[in-house]
């Protein structure tokens, strides 16, 4: 072992190969290091790695993880924000079971490791005109097991809901290293996980209220186990979809695909007021909009510093970017005009209609203009996503932006606000200087006040990226005892001996900020592995393979 921390509760690995396990595994500092971070605001060290070969070693190291009371850490891509593939134990990087099978075009189905990247997926499937229609912004990097893990969402998620509702079988290791494939409609398997789960927990779910089970109103939501989509379905597979890793390790995930659309419009709309830019939210969300997204004044202020794709004038408070889908393109036109009359009609200053697709790709780059300028602000000031996937009701946005622009005024801390308009859901980078000597309690009070302002509203603090170990040791001011003690059985149902991403959606006694990887006052990573993650970073190449990065395999 290395003389690296491994934090509290982290196994004694010797870095001898777990029996049966043929893949790469490493306790070498730099090995350790350059996992222990992700997309998110975390650093953990863990005290090994491991990248399994085949399914056959995950069920090798799960056995071998049980026997000595290991946890164990899947990870994809490491792109998540919430910090659920960093942690103590091992971490399963699973992105070298990337296979991605024949497209069954008659069934519109694909097979796929955990590994796949969904860039990687979306362009197999698109040569037989389809496409998987969950777009993360992080789609050319993230993995489908990843997006499995999290319920991921995205901008398209309006009209074609989460990562769920397309999984149609996952292929499973459970905790004593059984593997078996849970498929929508079919009969369960006969695993001692599953047979734990059906004698206890199950009925407790179906028995509770329904308050108990989701966060009424909210139109997108991966915290907590999905106890409402079980609820109505009884499929295990809606239960596993979402669990972040706790429940089981996902070694294979097929997808149902969607046509791909005969055209496309675009529209970016002006708003002067919140409130009007949320009633043209749901004109464009009942109007049959595959997307719609909000642009806050704060991340409009951020944009004009750069060379944004787009002229919004000053007054504007708030813009939508609005997507159509057609059967062709005279009926995507007809369907834009529509929607810009109906903006207008909900209080829009300006509307921008894009027909062409260059033109529709030149509107949808200001989605993104204000991250280049992010990245050249101030080496000390860093872009912390610490309170980045609240949803609420849709009628109470407005509350829950302004809401958040108080907290961040009254803590002197700027920060961009954007999200998906059409869903209510919302992300925020806030800018903070690591400089300051009080930065931590700053962080602190913001997470603090900002959790109460979503309970407050009846939203969920995660609404597309998981709990994570950020979230969890809040989840308890969000969700009511009822579901927290029911999260409490079905983990315990499935994972009895705790080792599956221990810390994640079920609190072990963690603060929600540990380590923050961008704390000037951490002690430093090995070189080769800091060069590493700061590339990572610096390019988004999430998919890189990190052991390649800094030599060996």
């Amino acid at each position: 072992m290395s003389g690296l921390s491994t934090g509290a509760g982290s196994a004694n690995v010797t870095g001898v190969k777990p029996a049966g396990f043929r893949g790469v595994f490493r306790d070498d500092e730099s090995a350790r290091a350059v996992y222990s971070e992700g997309a998110g605001i975390a650093r953990t060290i863990p005290a090994a790695v491991a990248v399994p070969a085949s399914a056959d070693d995950v069920s090798a190291l799960v056995r071998w993880a049980a026997g000595t009371r290991t946890p164990l850490i899947a990870r994809g891509s490491g792109s998540g924000m919430a910090g659920g593939a960093v942690g103590a134990g091992v971490v399963v990087d699973l992105s070298r079971l990337d296979d991605i099978g024949a497209v069954d075009v008659e069934r519109r189905r694909v097979t796929v490791g955990p590994g796949a990247l969904r860039g990687a997926v979306n362009e197999r499937a698109r040569g037989y005109k389809l496409r998987f229609p969950v777009d993360p912004s992080s789609g050319a990097f993230c993995t489908i097991g990843g997006m499995a893990a999290t319920n991921a969402a995205g901008a398209h998620t309006l009209r074609y809901g989460a990562t769920r509702a397309w999984v149609t079988a996952l292929d499973c290791v459970f905790e004593d290293g059984s593997r078996a494939l849970v498929r929508r409609g079919a009969t369960p398997p006969d695993v001692p996980a599953i047979e734990r789960f059906l004698a206890g927990a199950h009925a407790a779910i179906l028995a509770s209220p329904a308050r108990a089970r989701s966060h009424p109103g909210v139109r997108k939501d991966s915290s907590g186990y999905a106890l409402a989509d079980y609820a109505r379905s009884g499929e295990l597979l809606d239960l596993l979809v979402g669990s972040e890793g706790t429940l089981a390790i996902f070694v294979g995930v097929e997808l149902s695909l969607a046509s791909l659309p005969g055209a496309t419009s675009s529209l970016v709309a002006e708003f002067p007021t919140l409130e009007q830019a949320v009633d043209g939210a749901a004109r464009a969300r009942t109007g049959g909009a595959s997307a719609c997204e909000l642009l806050d004044r704060t991340f409009i202020e951020v944009a004009r510093r750069g060379e944004a794709p787009v002229t919004i004038d000053d007054s504007s408070e708030a813009v939508l970017l609005v997507e159509i889908e057609a059967g062709d393109s005279g009926a995507a036109t007809a369907m834009a005009r529509v929607m810009e009359n109906a903006l207008t009609a909900c209080g829009a200053t300006h509307v921008t209609v894009a027909l062409s697709a260059e033109d529709e790709a030149t509107l949808w780059t200001l989605r993104h203009a204000a991250s280049p300028i992010l990245n050249r602000l101030s080496p000390s000031l860093k872009s912390m996503q610490f309170i980045e996937d609240a949803a609420v009701p849709p009628e109470k946005l407005p509350q829950y932006v302004r809401g958040v622009r108080e907290v961040l005024a009254r803590h002197g801390v700027r920060g961009v606000i954007f999200g998906h308009a059409g869903d209510s859901h919302i992300h925020v980078n806030p800018l903070v200087d690591v400089k300051l000597a009080n930065w931590r309690q700053t962080v602190q009070e913001i997470l603090d006040e900002v959790t109460s302002l979503a309970a407050q509203l009846d939203g969920t603090l995660a609404g597309e990226h998981g709990d994570g170990r950020l979230r969890t040791p809040l989840m308890e001011r969000v969700w009511d005892p009822r579901s927290t003690a029911l999260f409490v059985e079905v983990k315990r149902a499935f994972d009895p001996l705790n080792i599956f991403n221990p810390g994640v959606k079920v609190p072990v006694g963690a603060a929600p900020l540990g380590d923050i990887k961008y704390d000037p006052a951490l002690p430093p990573l090995p070189a080769d592995a800091r060069a590493a993650l700061d590339a990572v970073e610096r390019e988004r190449g999430w998919s890189n393979f990190r052991l390649s990065m800094i030599g060996g395999g």
